[in-house]
């Protein structure tokens, strides 16, 4: 009871809270600053009562006083009090975050699920695999020993064909050369049409 007589006392002493937000709606930062004062408090326990979690509150909290300073103009005191307004705000932007947070645990369940299903037939995919692989093997070792060495550093290791000549200092359009005889060569040994 006598904080509420504190209270009632301290807001007739200085202007109220929807006096200060008409002045925040035309740009005032001195009165911002008593809004901000006067909320903050409230907000951030609104906001931690809903997300829990402590940073995250924090954050929400900034995001709604900054929402505040930008969007003061909206503020209608016929509709209700200055810190309802802003708890409301508060509040929606909580459960906002809430349900952002939701749907991105959704979200990675359904990915990490679909990662850990495995394909109809994993076997017969396995096996293709290392028979397709074993071939290339096969296929590389009927490069020339410069051939093989330029697919390798460019196909293996992901260097781009300038990378390659210098690497192997080596002119650019020999490399090139080599890397298209080279690739010909594999794909007459795989028995891929051009």
């Amino acid at each position: 009871m006598k904080e509420a007589v504190y209270i009632t006392g301290t807001a007739s002493a200085g202007p109220d809270l929807q006096e200060l937000m008409s002045r925040v709606a035309r740009g005032d930062q001195d009165a911002f600053a008593q809004v901000y004062d006067t909320v903050s408090g409230p907000v951030l326990g609104l906001v931690r009562s809903v997300l829990r979690d402590p940073a995250q509150s924090e954050e929400v909290a900034q995001e709604v006083l900054v929402e505040v300073w930008r969007t003061a103009s909206r503020f209608r005191a016929a509709r209700g009090s200055a810190m309802n307004w802003v708890l409301t705000l508060a509040h929606h932007r909580a459960v906002d975050r809430v349900r952002s947070a939701q749907a991105a645990a959704a979200r990675e369940h359904k990915a990490a699920l679909l990662d850990r299903t495995p394909p109809f037939d994993n076997v017969t995919e396995q096996v293709e695999s290392r028979l397709e692989r074993e071939q290339v093997r096969r296929c590389m070792l009927t490069l020339s020993e410069l051939q093989r060495e330029s697919v390798t550093l460019a196909y293996y290791r992901g260097l781009t064909y300038r990378e390659v000549a210098e690497l192997l200092a080596v002119p650019l359009g020999t490399i090139k050369t080599r890397l298209r005889d080279g690739l010909i060569r594999m794909r007459d040994c795989l028995g891929v049409s051009a």
